[in-house]
């Protein structure tokens, strides 16, 4: 049986998770990761219409990665790296199983790269 604590942090992840499914969005972020900006600025590299890019960022805000202010008419966005910790927070617990794949594929290597006895085909 899930806690509560472990459906609202799920439902966290899944809300963080499907932003991060676009690449439109990730771009954002990784465009607020250099500073705040409005949303003619997020929209300026795209193709896309203001209308879409401010769903991009319902999206994003939402998930709790972007957050909004208002400052006299400028509303600008902020990101929130909060979810992107807990992300790295969830992931953390597959590490083990990253790194020994990691040290089986240098093993691997190490054994390709060692010089083989041509008469018998062992290592020397």
């Amino acid at each position: 049986m899930a806690t509560a604590s472990a459906t609202v942090d799920d439902a966290q992840l899944d809300a963080t998770f499907a932003a991060l499914a676009n690449s439109t969005r990730r771009a954002i972020l990784a465009r607020l990761a250099d500073g705040d900006a409005s949303v003619n600025d997020l929209a300026a590299p795209f193709d896309l219409t203001l209308p879409a890019i401010s769903r991009h960022i319902k999206v994003l805000e939402h998930a709790g990665l972007v957050t909004r202010s208002r400052r006299a008419q400028f509303r600008p966005c902020t990101i929130d790296g909060a979810p992107l910790a807990r992300v790295a927070d969830w992931t953390e617990q597959y590490r083990r199983i990253w790194d020994h794949r990691f040290d089986r594929i240098d093993d691997y290597v190490r054994e390709l790269q060692t010089p083989q006895d041509p008469k018998d085909g062992m290592a020397r």
